[in-house]
């Protein structure tokens, strides 16, 4: 046992602020300057709890409430925990998952039925986040109400809990297989007790996604004695069988604890089978070595994290990055188990063979910049994500859109798997896992689906208003995906279907309006819909208006420039996006983070302060960019000015940051902004390396005004994909004033689909 003095100096140890601890040696860890709290407050909906890499388990605390704040589960202004729940959605905007549900607690318990969504008294406690801490695979908090630390830690596919209890007569760990929020809600619940250590189940439920199944086995550190519940109802001692609920519930009692007494948890997972979750458990957690397994997650997030290094002397600065880059690697999420077991679309069990399967694609978002940035130091990685929407193509006929477990989320638009397989097979990583003439097969059967619109689409040139909602953003986006086709198929010497493509490329030219310079919606007698006024948030585009859609033609951003009227008048445009206020009141969920009608808290404009660098203005881009950086993301828990949507708010912030950033993500290339740091090293892998040095750089510092590439005087505003992967050396010399001569001329602007090849 151990002694009270001991605890409180544990405690004490625990008792600090939500800022990552710093080490004082030399060679300081990078997971030192990852702080999960950032995104926790306002718009970002991340949590703060234990997971690795791309894993499977989220083990994170929930609050206990539901709502728009509570998306995620945590929210950092509240005070309250009900709950740690082995999964978890990173800032989607979805109120899903949370399942397998677990709290400690100590007699009598605290229950509160006011929380939003509680069916039935909810145990909770309050905590303080002076007595919490997060840091890359480990959690932990203090239990004010109960006297109960709570520690978590996680594998790739378990969580491992381990709780610190006061001496007390009574305690309990709570399993609430019934646990509900937001829109997931629990169908059916399985729970059986194998011994007095050992409880296996399952919990399916509906939400986001339709036909969820989580399998679970969960061991204890200690003997319990278990009193099982449906919902409120107690079934008494269990006797053995395994009961079948809505919302199966147990107690799991300890009694006459010592200050100091540990229970460990570790739970194993499986969407698969019980027989998986037991696997997953066996072979990844051996044993009780808490600190052993909290050490390993800490040592894959620091070896992910040193595949950039950068140098600053702004220590915020280098926290905001690098828990950018810890956002950003947390989705696309495993799927499959140790054997390779995955329920799949149809509700059968499958089996990934040679691989791992992924699901969690929030493809509307994370095509634009996280994808890309996975490219470049996730290449191995992304073969399996790569591979795993392939095999989902050839089990549903269609490639995925928005998945999560494997459901086909009906949301948002598009058929963005298109353009992040376009890049991959032109960056080489497809390699072993398709053929170029499937992936057009597959493309060409996403774009021709009988539904979204497309028939319309395919009839007009343009989705009519009158026919099909959110036709603006629809038409363009559809047509971006299409340019990706057409680029495909000119590769592989399909003409006749290139050239087809390459005119649904160019159909958003039907909805540009010379005269206000706006993307409108048109009817479907063509005739331009009515009354329009580019401010206004309607059902023509979705979470946008028009300011912020008509930019949207990575593919051929020349096409706008000439629309508007050449290189003066559209830069004149760009700075009216920036500068053009409208009232705060009222605004959508989704428009936050807003500079004029920009807005940085959503994905759809993301590409567009690079613009300049299209119409020989280039230091508008690196102005804005730096004011972007500088502004929207910052080191406190509302630092992430939108949601975080499976790192794509991140991964532009780290590309950003470096000093580019792809505004046709399948064309591989990459236009120039702002740099933010001296000196950033990305490590690609079998000895190579891509070296960024912004000599002078500084908030006052933040123009170009010369680089070199390799030694050569560099005038380009773009980077091409293959000029970074072949290693080597990018110097900007920054200064105070903008150089209104460098990188002006037309060839010094980025290249588009329909004016060059792919890396030509």
């Amino acid at each position: 046992m151990r002694t009270f003095l001991f605890t409180l100096l544990l405690f004490s140890i625990f008792a600090c602020d939500q800022s990552p601890q710093r080490e004082t040696a030399d060679a300081v860890k990078l997971t030192s300057y990852v702080n999960p709290f950032i995104g926790t407050d306002g718009k970002g909906k991340t949590y703060p709890g234990a997971t690795v890499p791309f894993g499977m388990v989220q083990l994170s605390p929930d609050n206990g409430r539901s709502g728009w704040d509570w998306i995620s589960g945590y929210f950092y202004p509240d005070t309250t925990i009900a709950g740690f729940s082995h999964t978890h959605l990173t800032g989607t905007g979805a109120g899903d998952m949370y399942d397998i549900s677990m709290m400690p607690v100590t007699y009598p318990i605290k229950t509160d039925t006011s929380f939003d969504g509680a069916t039935y008294p909810v145990p909770y406690s309050t905590f303080s986040h002076d007595k919490e801490h997060a840091e890359p695979g480990y959690y932990q908090v203090m239990l004010q109400d109960y006297g109960i630390q709570a520690e978590l830690t996680a594998t790739r596919r378990c969580g491992f809990h381990r709780y610190t209890f006061p001496a007390i007569d009574s305690a309990a760990i709570i399993l609430d297989l019934g646990y509900t929020r937001n829109w997931d809600f629990a169908t059916e619940t399985y729970l059986r007790v194998i011994d007095d250590s050992t409880v296996v189940g399952h919990r399916f439920s509906d939400g986001f996604a339709k036909g969820q199944k989580v399998f679970f086995c969960a061991r204890f550190s200690r003997p319990f004695k278990a009193i099982v519940y449906e919902g409120q109802t107690s079934l008494g001692p269990y006797t053995g069988a395994g009961m079948v609920g809505r919302a199966s519930k147990a107690y799991f009692h300890y009694e006459d604890l010592e200050v100091g007494e540990e229970v460990l948890v570790k739970v194993g997972i499986s969407s698969a089978s019980i027989e998986g979750a037991e696997l997953n458990l066996k072979v990844e957690i051996k044993d009780w070595d808490f600190e052993g397994v909290k050490a390993a997650a800490s040592a894959v997030w620091e070896k992910e994290l040193q595949k950039i290094k950068v140098t600053t002397t702004d220590d915020s600065l280098r926290e905001i990055f690098y828990t950018a880059m810890y956002q950003a690697l947390l989705a696309p999420t495993l799927y499959s188990d140790i054997d390779g077991g995955f329920k799949s679309t149809d509700g059968s069990v499958r089996q990934a063979k040679d691989y791992d399967r992924y699901s969690t694609f929030s493809f509307w978002d994370t095509f634009r910049a996280a994808h890309p940035f996975y490219t470049l130091v996730q290449r191995e990685r992304m073969k399996d994500v790569f591979r795993s929407m392939m095999e989902h193509y050839r089990e549903t006929g269609l490639l995925p859109e928005w998945v999560l477990a494997e459901d086909k989320v009906v949301i948002m638009i598009g058929y963005h798997a298109v353009p992040i397989l376009t890049d991959a097979w032109f960056k080489g990583l497809l390699e072993g896992i398709t053929t170029g003439e499937e992936l057009l097969t597959a493309f060409q059967a996403s774009a021709n689906q009988p539904a979204k619109g497309l028939e319309d689409y395919k009839a007009h040139g343009y989705i009519p208003q009158d026919k099909v909602k959110e036709s603006v953003s629809k038409t363009l986006e559809y047509a971006y995906d299409d340019a990706c086709i057409a680029l495909l198929a000119k590769e592989l010497g399909e003409k006749e279907v290139a050239d087809e493509y390459a005119v649904r490329a160019h159909f958003p030219q039907n909805l540009f309006d010379s005269k206000t310079g706006f993307m409108r919606a048109r009817n479907s007698d063509g005739v331009f819909a009515e009354p329009f006024d580019p401010l206004t948030y309607n059902d023509e585009y979705i979470e946008g208006n028009a300011w912020q859609y008509t930019w949207f033609m990575p593919h051929d951003v020349p096409f706008l420039i000439e629309g508007m009227g050449g290189n003066e008048a559209f830069v004149q445009k760009l700075d009216a996006l920036f500068s053009t206020e409208t009232p705060t009141e009222d605004l959508p969920v989704f428009i936050t983070g807003l500079i004029g009608q920009y807005v940085h808290g959503n994905e759809p404009g993301h590409h567009i302060p690079y613009l300049y660098n299209y119409a020989g203005a280039p230091w508008k881009s690196q102005e804005i960019c730096h004011r972007i950086t500088k502004k929207m993301h910052t080191a406190m828990p509302d630092g992430i000015c939108g949601n975080e949507d499976c790192g794509q708010m991140s991964a532009w912030f780290i590309l950003s940051s470096l000093g580019f950033y792809p505004v046709d993500p399948a064309l591989g290339v990459y236009a120039i902004g702002s740099p933010r740091f001296e000196r950033a090293v990305i490590d690609l892998s079998e000895g190579k390396q891509f070296e960024i040095v912004a000599n002078g750089v500084s908030d006052k510092n933040i123009y170009i005004q010369s680089a070199t590439l390799n030694g050569e005087n560099w005038e380009n505003n773009y980077l091409f994909h293959k000029d970074i992967m072949a290693g080597g050396k990018l110097v900007f010399q920054m200064g105070p004033n903008p150089n209104q001569t460098r990188g002006t001329s037309p060839e010094n602007a980025p290249p588009a689909f329909a004016r060059a090849s792919h890396n030509d």
